[in-house]
């Protein structure tokens, strides 16, 4: 059940049918309003979606939490200084966090469903077919449709995976008590970051993964945040097999096999599962009233989020695509801009960001050295390690590292990854850089303030041609 009471939707036609009610289809009924179009948002469940309810918000807020009893037990870096913290309470540290997550959902969400006249509010289950959009038994005549459902996690082919109880990234965090041990599976993004809060509030945790920690990130970058993990107490085993998983007398058996093909079995008291999720396609009908769907079983879209059927829009993780809440909220807007007026916006993704809340950050944007050199780029790299970085040595706190990648032609920018106790926002910087074209020679040029953390962009191009360690301070 949502958390608030449906607004008039008796309409005879809209505008826009928007079904899904969270950040996707927030923003698009938010922009069709804007146009003065009268729009119907459709939603099932609670109302906000996954960011609010059970992604970033939640997991952010506990990640702080366990970064703070961190930095409590790291003083003694500094000479003189030693301090001491312990958790002293996990419900209440869930309290908390539920009554966050209660708080936006009601201002960021609910609140706003009034201020727009042209937003009329359905509770009930969507589908499509060819009368058009049906909820809760009645058609909803509307001109156009977008389809912005979400995603949900997904389970790995792991044999016995469905007679186990398992956690995922949402019920982990709704634990009443704190874990002994707990295997992660998964090394993404959303493993990596559960596996370090969990460890750092004192959970034994072990993180198993099929390649290697983050694969879609540079490998300077995957073997860092490796390292830090391990540094946390995490033991991570990557680049092997699963075989089974089961119950035991102790909780939740993992059989794993290695590259090397040696076997072994892992004993938790609980599993977390975080390898993916996927889009919410299944009970709204598509195949059958003509939307083709993905090899992944999301909504296959265009350039301009049209999808095969006419007038029929998809955006956010239901396309199975670009799966940041940022992105579903730009992709949405695109979408009703033109299911209103007319196909014009395209969809582009060349300078998305994407940030990994785990401690060092980690944050990247554009292409990586090997999608570069596939892409045909004669590419050329710079790695400059935070030692080199007169923050990070400020902060008596080295750990990371900012590598740049540009066309070796051209001097232009392609991508940039980093790692750094302070690194996500310093991202938008190469956003700025990647989206206006510039030159890694213009971004060594440009100043910066000193003592920062995006200080280091400008020394890692700097250092396509000089070494960086041999630089006064504020040289350059």
């Amino acid at each position: 059940m949502i958390d608030c009471c449906e607004t008039d939707a008796k309409m005879d036609r809209y505008d826009l049918a928007v079904i899904g009610a969270g950040s996707a289809g927030f923003s698009a009924a938010i922009t069709a309003a804007e146009q003065r179009a009268q729009v119907v948002l459709i939603g099932h469940g609670t109302i906000g979606g996954t960011c609010v309810n059970v992604g970033c918000v939640p997991s952010k807020t506990m990640i702080r939490a366990a970064e703070a009893l961190h930095s409590s037990r790291a003083a003694s870096r500094f000479p003189g200084v030693s301090g001491e913290a312990h958790l002293s309470s996990w419900r209440d540290l869930i309290a908390a966090k539920d009554d966050l997550v209660t708080t936006l959902r009601q201002k960021k969400y609910i609140d706003l469903l009034p201020d727009y006249n042209g937003i009329a509010y359905l509770e009930g289950e969507a589908l499509l077919d060819d009368r058009g959009v049906l909820v809760n038994g009645g058609v909803v005549d509307a001109g156009r449709v977008i389809i912005a459902t979400g995603s949900s996690p997904s389970l790995p082919d792991i044999p016995g995976v469905a007679n186990i109880p398992y956690l995922t990234s949402t019920t982990a965090l709704d634990l009443t008590e704190l874990p002994r041990s707990m295997i992660v599976i998964g090394g993404g993004y959303i493993g990596c970051e559960l596996a370090q809060m969990f460890a750092r509030v004192g959970t034994e945790v072990t993180l198993v993964t099929r390649s290697r920690v983050l694969p879609e990130a540079e490998p300077e970058i995957s073997d860092a945040l490796t390292g830090y993990l391990r540094e946390d107490g995490i033991t991570v085993r990557s680049g092997l097999a699963y075989r089974r998983i089961d119950r035991s007398a102790d909780g939740i058996a993992l059989a794993i096999e290695m590259s090397d093909g040696e076997c072994e079995t892992l004993i938790s008291e609980h599993v977390l599962i975080a390898t993916g999720r996927s889009p919410n396609t299944g009970k709204l009908g598509l195949t059958k009233a003509g939307v083709e769907l993905t090899a992944e079983g999301g909504v296959s879209i265009d350039d301009r989020m049209r999808s095969s059927k006419s007038g029929v829009y998809a955006a956010g993780d239901v396309t199975g695509r670009d799966q940041f809440v940022y992105m579903a909220a730009y992709g949405a807007k695109l979408a009703a801009l033109n299911a209103l007026n007319g196909d014009r916006l395209v969809y582009d993704n060349t300078a998305m960001p994407w940030v990994v809340f785990t401690d060092p950050q980690v944050a990247g944007v554009g292409m990586s050295e090997a999608a570069a050199n596939a892409a045909g780029f004669e590419t050329k790299t710079s790695i400059v390690p935070l030692d080199q970085v007169p923050r990070a040595l400020a902060a008596r706190d080295t750990r990371g590292l900012i590598k740049l990648v540009a066309d070796a032609r051209t001097d232009r920018l392609l991508g940039a990854q980093l790692s750094a106790p302070e690194g996500a926002d310093s991202i938008q910087t190469m956003v700025l850089a990647l989206k206006h074209g510039m030159t890694a020679k213009a971004l060594g040029e440009t100043v910066f303030p000193y003592l920062t953390t995006v200080e280091g962009l400008r020394l890692a191009a700097q250092g396509f041609g000089k070494d960086v360690s041999k630089l006064s301070c504020c040289a350059g």
